[in-house]
């Protein structure tokens, strides 16, 4: 069965950084297209960005351009999602999901992981 595996969430103090990994087993991520989501608590799950299937392109959502930065090591058969410069509105469950492209709704991946919570806090 096809599975993803999100880690590295955790309690992050305001201006701190965090890298998030998403690691895929019985299927090579290579061949698919990654997005990271994220839901604050009360609020409706946002796509952060979407990194191509051939790792080319990376699209992210314009209101979080320059904090976030996704990157593949295939040899690991991991994308990662880097975070910079932490807010406490950045507080909420980080998910990655696949599919063979990026998609424009949430709806439309069909794999997905469990998610790592994220928590910025004084």
């Amino acid at each position: 069965q096809l599975q993803l595996v999100e880690s590295g969430g955790g309690l992050v103090q305001p201006g701190g950084s965090l890298r998030l990994s998403c690691v895929a087993s019985e299927f090579n991520l290579d061949a698919y297209a990654i997005a990271w989501f994220r839901r604050a608590p009360g609020k409706e799950r946002e796509t952060i960005a979407c990194n191509s299937e051939d790792d080319i392109t990376t699209t992210y959502t314009n209101s979080l351009k320059g904090r976030f930065t996704i990157t593949r090591d295939n040899a690991k058969n991991t994308v990662y999602l880097e975070i910079r410069d932490l807010e406490l509105e950045d507080t909420g469950d980080y998910s990655c999901a696949a599919n063979f492209k990026c998609m424009p709704g949430y709806f439309e991946y069909v794999f997905w992981g469990r998610g790592t919570p994220v928590t910025v806090s004084q």
